[in-house]
């Protein structure tokens, strides 16, 4: 078994959780949040925070929160107009899009957004995901391997969110590295460096849409596959949004199928070292039979699923109470600001048996990975699909990869997952 993981102590997770601060977490909890979030979990379920916020790390909470979209907001106006600074790029973007709004604008977005994304639409994208995940394999194989997440996992949802939007392939260079710095800028706590970034590219972002959006209103696509075009030409009357909401909304398709995807190919493929168990498992069910080697792809739902569960790409959630109310128990004012603990709520005993361990065979596997109630993720029955996919490939063609340095976990708290994870193909 590959360590990868640090453990933590019990004495160290009580330190970090006696004091538990979003703005001022060490490195260790980085590593390896579980201990301090079980902790939290069992001692102080619904905690109160420095900056007078509560931190939520029960599944069942979570699951009231998701489910009375009346009372809890998603609207993010209030907690990102000082955060980011009225007028700022970041603040215009992170208040427009689908997820930090409340209907009626997430109602007409959302709507949009679904149209593109039926369940004929996404199989028909399987045979070009196909051949884009064996192209990025035939490379790794001509060098022998490379890194799980440059040379791989990042490489699929940016090609997958662009064939979406229509963005021509010479002008993808910048999308993944766009993603990373509006998503960064959602951290608790952000640099001047960090937000200076993630203004600059909203900015630079908006500007290549506006001409793309003028391209594709001279010359549309098929709305029934095209999510530019579909957002742009609105269903019916009264659908269509503004320059503003559509641009944005373009924005956060790619933040919102990119960071999470990679993230969980990315995750996928490295636990596996630490757990050999469930890699022996998946290994068995993804090999090609010599007679059949062309069958068709096995069923992952299950083994993507439980991946997701147990290291969960978006780990943070937030809402706001939009009147007095009570959670778990603990009395809310009106206004109170809720962090909600994916991660936690992924590994609460009173919903997952035997949490901590990764089980790819785990059914009924209810998880939050995804969200729950009116801001469920509209892509993931694309992200299981890319997941299956990219994992399952991944394992029929390098059956005995390894790593062959230390990964290098991303170092956030929101959006978990590697920068960086070097591997060679073959065994050692």
């Amino acid at each position: 078994m590959t360590l990868i993981t640090p453990p933590m102590s019990p004495a160290r997770a009580r330190d970090i959780a006696a004091s538990f601060d979003l703005r001022a977490l060490p490195p260790d909890f980085y590593a390896n949040p579980y201990p301090v979030y079980a902790l939290l979990r069992e001692t102080a379920p619904v905690r109160r925070m420095p900056d007078g916020s509560y931190f939520l790390t029960r599944y069942a909470d979570l699951v009231a929160v998701y489910r009375d979209a009346q009372t809890f907001s998603s609207d993010k106006k209030v907690e990102f107009t000082p955060k980011y600074g009225a007028g700022a790029p970041l603040l215009e973007h992170h208040t427009t899009s689908l997820v930090f709004n409340d209907p009626p604008l997430h109602t007409r977005v959302r709507k949009l957004i679904m149209g593109a994304l039926t369940r004929r639409a996404i199989t028909d994208m399987e045979p070009g995901l196909v051949t884009l995940v064996d192209s990025l394999l035939d490379s790794i194989e001509a060098r022998g391997g490379g890194d799980l997440i440059e040379d791989f996992a990042s490489a699929i949802p940016v090609e997958i969110i662009g064939n979406l939007l229509g963005v021509p392939h010479a002008d993808r260079g910048p999308l993944r590295d766009w993603s990373l710095t509006i998503l960064g800028a959602l951290e608790p706590k952000l640099t001047p460096e960090q937000e200076a970034l993630g203004n600059h590219s909203v900015s630079e972002f908006t500007a290549y849409l506006q001409a793309l959006v003028a391209e594709r209103r001279r010359r549309p696509g098929d709305p029934e596959h095209d999510v530019l075009t579909r957002l742009i030409q609105g269903e019916e009357a009264g659908e269509k949004l503004s320059e503003t909401e559509l641009l944005q909304n373009c924005v956060f398709i790619l933040n919102a199928g990119h960071e999470t995807t990679t993230n969980l190919i990315g995750n996928a493929l490295v636990a596996l070292q630490e757990w050999p168990g469930a890699r022996e498992h998946l290994l068995s069910k993804v090999k090609l039979p010599a007679q059949n080697p062309q069958r068709l792809e096995p069923d992952l739902t299950v083994e993507i699923d439980e991946f997701l569960r147990f290291e969960s790409s978006n780990q943070l959630g937030n809402r706001r109470a939009l009147k007095a109310c009570q959670v778990g128990g603990v009395d809310l004012p009106e206004g109170a600001l809720l962090t909600l603990c994916i991660g936690a709520a992924n590994r609460d005993p009173a919903q997952f048996d035997h949490p901590e361990q990764l089980d790819l065979t785990r059914e009924n596997n209810r998880h939050l990975a995804f969200g729950f109630g009116i801001h469920q993720c509209a892509g993931l029955s694309l992200a299981r699909l890319e997941g299956r996919i990219a994992v399952g490939r991944f394992l029929q063609r390098f059956p005995d990869y390894h790593l062959t340095a230390a990964p290098t976990r991303g170092g956030r708290a929101r959006f978990r997952g590697f920068l960086n994870a070097p591997f060679a193909a073959g065994s050692s």
